[in-house]
């Protein structure tokens, strides 16, 4: 299939500044992007084309990535309201993810996947913990897989001082991710992948967390973990160990670019200098952090030393949407508002976050790859453009991910920079488009990759029947 859009706003978020083509044109051959330019498509392509999109009024932009969420939360939202993070947890995240089965996970990854594609996520990193079935894990998968997203399930664990129902053995865990990344690391035409996931720092032991990231850096994979996101789990790590969170982690060895550091909020500079120094990746949840009191990440300090800094919603349980367009406007506020400096971070920085550290998470350059990685997903490891998408921004050789916003609507006219208007008016309404491997997965603002109204029916049934059997009052 060879895709032609045209007559569209062009953010290709490669270069700096990133280049603006207004009008122009994108060619997607294949799961490939074959050719951009400005002004009108030469007579050639456009005649050799399968089909044509007029992007008129339209801005056309890398997919967002969303880099941390948790897929189940879909059917808990709004039942935990108005509490700080662990009497949250306690409240409903603990005792409906006890109660869900594999086919309700499977359904409430379908629910957050779509609400993802409908907010302009191409890819999403879910931060997958619940084990009460030994299904689930599958389940999300298959539900990535049947939607037709860019998905990695980063797999959480933790091995003590956690809810025993989310507790593992280390030999669980072992065992667990080794055939999850057996089955699913570069499945769907490589666009699934795996990760370790270890939950919290006080919920993993030293020794598992040096096991599972020696594992995860021998396949290849990166590791996943909240780091510092509330004050009083910082001052647990000081009462354990004697040392922050992050200082905690290097004492350990497993700081590195294959290290994804979500929320870290509470931090000082010293563990600034340290996650940067390392090449460690953070990812922010601004909207989660407000929601439950977090804080605010200190996002400014971080990229001004060099650290790559990912977006993410976190949980629809501590939103609560998913919606990427909102988090962008929401990144951007709470930075200016937490430095008092109204240029603390601009539009362009913001979309660079979503679009291009996001797809650095999802496809991180981490080395050689073991030979646990599926022979049959066609799909090299060798760091080449086209095998990580968009982290060079839409540039020909690269996977054909990217979305069409619609700008023509009262709250987003008259648009005078395209930056400003997807960051500080657009919302997840005003996606029209979304390609995800040159696959259209939503076209005209309806999903094309399954029949949308069943699946809400479906799962308000589902969400009803595990509420009365996990026990939580609404």
């Amino acid at each position: 299939m060879t895709i032609l859009i045209e007559n569209g706003i062009i953010l290709t978020l490669a270069g700096a500044p990133p280049a603006i083509l207004d009008p122009g044109y994108v060619l997607i051959q294949d799961d490939r992007i074959a050719a951009i330019g400005p002004g009108d498509a030469p007579h050639d392509l456009r005649a050799a084309a399968d089909q044509i999109m007029d992007a008129t009024h339209m801005a056309v932009l890398p997919g967002l990535v969303n880099a941390h969420t948790h897929l189940f939360q879909t059917f808990i939202r709004g039942l935990a309201d108005d509490k700080p993070l662990l009497p949250w947890l306690a409240a409903a995240i603990w005792p409906m993810g006890a109660a869900m089965g594999a086919e309700e996970a499977y359904l409430a990854g379908l629910l957050g996947l779509v609400e993802n594609i409908r907010s302009g996520a191409t890819a999403v990193i879910d931060n997958q913990y619940l084990h009460s079935d030994d299904r689930t894990d599958d389940a999300f998968c298959r539900a990535a897989r049947d939607v037709g997203c860019r998905f990695t399930i980063a797999r959480g664990w933790a091995d003590h001082d956690y809810h025993p129902v989310f507790q593992e053995t280390p030999e669980q865990v072992i065992a667990a991710m080794t055939a999850l990344h057996d089955a699913w690391h570069g499945a769907a035409e490589g666009r699934i992948r795996i990760a370790f996931g270890p939950l919290i720092p006080w919920g993993c032991s030293a020794e598992t967390l040096q096991r599972t990231v020696a594992l995860a850096r021998q396949w290849g994979v990166p590791t996943h973990l909240h780091t510092a996101e509330t004050r009083e789990e910082v001052q647990m790590s000081l009462d354990a160990t004697g040392l922050r969170h992050v200082h905690w982690l290097d004492r350990l060895g497993i700081l590195g670019p294959d290290l994804q550091l979500v929320h870290a909020v509470w931090l000082d500079d010293s563990e600034i200098e340290r996650i940067a120094a390392t090449g460690t990746m953070v990812i922010h949840c601004p909207v989660s952090n407000m929601y439950l009191a977090s804080g605010i990440a200190p996002i400014v300090k971080l990229l001004r030393a060099g650290v790559p800094v990912a977006l993410a919603t976190d949980g629809p349980g501590s939103n609560n949407s998913q919606d990427m367009l909102e988090t962008l406007k929401f990144a951007a506020c709470g930075q200016k508002v937490g430095t008092l400096d109204a240029t603390a971070l601009l539009p362009e920085d913001v979309l660079r976050m979503a679009c291009v550290y996001g797809a650095q998470a999802v496809t991180p350059a981490l080395g050689p790859v073991s030979d646990r990685a599926r022979p049959s997903s066609g799909r090299s490891e060798g760091g080449s453009v086209g095998d990580r998408p968009q982290q060079q921004g839409l540039i020909p050789g690269a996977k054909a991910d990217l979305i069409l916003v619609d700008l023509n609507s009262p709250r987003m006219q008259p648009v005078w920079r395209v930056p400003s208007a997807l960051v500080y008016n657009a919302n997840g309404g005003d996606v029209d488009t979304v390609i995800v491997d040159g696959r259209v997965l939503m076209r005209g603002k309806r999903v094309t990759c399954l029949d949308e109204a069943a699946l809400l029916d479906e799962c308000r049934r589902a969400a009803k029947s595990l509420l009365k059997r996990a026990g939580v009052a609404v």
